[in-house]
């Protein structure tokens, strides 16, 4: 059994160690001594690789395994950054034939490069490839990201949406985005025992320093505070130990507190070397030592993060932060009535079952537009039509009635599930729009239908099927489409 599903299936805590497998001959030896040693303060420790975090010169999560021996322990990420199917499924024969069987499915942060102004970059959404490799690794270990530091009730509501189709998909586990807020931390736990058939979940955490705060203040989904950055300040002005030594000792709380809120484990991300390691879990031991219970533990955290001349620390962006199960939004006027227009221009064309429905869906499925000329005047004349209205890419395979009539062409990866983790109160990671999942969100709570949110799993769109009409697969299709 692999390492990984026996510590979540015998409940007991573990860490697994983020490696971002690089062409270091110096990082690499450094990690051997620490998966030799495969346990952290009596947990067991195992290996994960990252994909596509760094430069493109960094190594595949495969090559990474491969340079230390594929461990069987290792947990494999698999990001969707300008991925199709057949990306995925490369990856798992590999994996396979090394006897790996352990992946973390991610669609992935901004792929460098990516400008959504110029050639479209598609990414693999964590949603179909869930159902992927559950399809074609059945006793596989498969896990999925949640981001619950979200302060804006339609990003924070659609993130819990979508986390619920990922469990519908096949997740095995969810690890949560790296965050400090230990309210969003318990909001998270207090979700998932309401779901059906709960899983357990990981947390990513990391030693924060402030170089390391400046840095991850521009990462997509991460929330470092103003205030959180001013005591880190503060730290190093007593000096450079000072600073280190408070900061191991709040990452050695976090994770003891974790696992006090019930936590199956940690995504401990920036340990590097042995010595940092062994330092890290005598933190542990004595913080372990101390903690008698969450709400003395929630004490300690909060006098972890005081210091006499600096401000009062805040987790939350400068906001009237929004927590689960408060419900005060609702749609635009022009929202609705943009949505109710639609509705009822696809229930005229695309329901299938009225006159004007069957002529239109006779015409277009014609065998003379199924090639050349004829089939790219259609996707012209779709195009043309539906770009102004919705956004249209013609994607072969319209996805608008899952969607509520917001295009997922829109989105700059593509995602037609929901959101990726890297929204920042409603705006769009690439910071040029209002993310479309929070509009889509909004809709959905206007118009009672928040639970197609949770419950419906929208494929992804093949490489092969796009840039043609959608219309007359829609009408092949017949009642088992997905959309029009």
């Amino acid at each position: 059994m692999n390492s990984l599903k026996q510590a979540l299936d015998e409940k007991r805590f573990a860490c697994v160690l983020e490696v971002i497998p690089q062409q270091s001959p110096a990082r690499l030896a450094a990690l051997e001594p620490i998966m030799r040693r495969g346990q952290l303060a009596g947990w067991p420790l195992l290996p994960a690789f990252a994909d596509r975090v760094g430069p493109h010169a960094d190594l595949s999560p495969l090559q990474g395994a491969g340079a230390l021996g594929d461990p069987a322990s290792s947990l494999l990420h698999f990001s969707g950054k300008d991925r199709e199917r057949a990306d995925l499924l490369r990856q798992m024969a590999a994996m396979g034939a090394r006897g790996l069987k352990q992946l973390l499915l991610l669609s992935g942060d901004r792929l460098p490069g990516h400008d959504p102004g110029r050639a479209p970059v598609r990414y693999l959404e964590s949603v179909p490839a869930l159902q992927i490799a559950r399809e074609h690794g059945p006793d596989w270990l498969l896990g999925a990201a949640l981001n619950p530091f979200k302060y804006r009730e339609e990003e924070g509501g659609a993130q819990y949406l979508k986390a619920r189709k990922k469990l519908l998909a096949g997740a095995d586990f969810l690890t949560l985005q790296l965050g400090f807020d230990a309210a969003k931390h318990i909001e998270a736990q207090a979700w998932m025992h309401t779901q059906p058939g709960a899983k357990p979940m990981l947390a990513c955490v990391m030693n924060l320093s402030e170089r390391r705060a400046d840095v991850l203040q521009a990462v997509p989904g991460i929330v470092i505070t103003e205030s959180m950055r001013q005591l880190l300040g503060k730290e190093r002005e007593v000096s450079h130990a000072y600073a280190s030594a408070r900061s191991l000792a709040r990452l050695a709380l976090q994770i003891v507190g974790l696992q006090w809120m019930g936590y199956a484990g940690v995504h401990l991300s920036g340990v590097h070397t042995l010595d940092e390691l062994l330092l890290l879990e005598q933190a542990i031991i004595e913080q372990r030592g101390k903690v008698t219970s969450l709400a003395d533990w929630s004490e300690r955290w909060q006098a972890g993060w005081r210091l006499p001349g600096a401000p009062e620390v805040r987790f939350t962006p400068g906001i009237d932060a929004w927590t689960l199960g408060q419900a005060d939004v609702v749609a635009t006027r022009r929202e609705r009535l943009r949505y109710a227009l639609l509705a009822t221009v696809h229930e005229q064309f695309f329901d299938r079952a009225g006159w004007f429905s069957r002529a239109f869906g006779w015409s277009v499925t014609r065998p003379m537009w199924q090639a050349g000329v004829a089939a790219n005047a259609l996707r012209a004349v779709e195009r043309t039509i539906k770009r102004p209205l919705v956004g249209c890419d013609t994607c072969g395979s319209c996805r608008l009635q899952d969607t509520l009539y917001v295009c997922p062409e829109t989105c700059p990866k593509g995602l037609a599930n929901g959101p990726c983790g890297g929204t920042r109160l409603n705006r769009c990671e690439f910071g040029d729009r209002e993310c479309v999942h929070s509009v889509k969100y909004r809709i959905a709570k206007s118009t009672n239908q928040l639970p197609a949110l949770a419950q419906t799993l929208i494929p992804g769109v093949e490489a092969q099927d796009r840039h043609r009409s959608s219309w007359p697969e829609w009408f092949k299709r017949g009642d088992s489409a997905p959309g029009s």
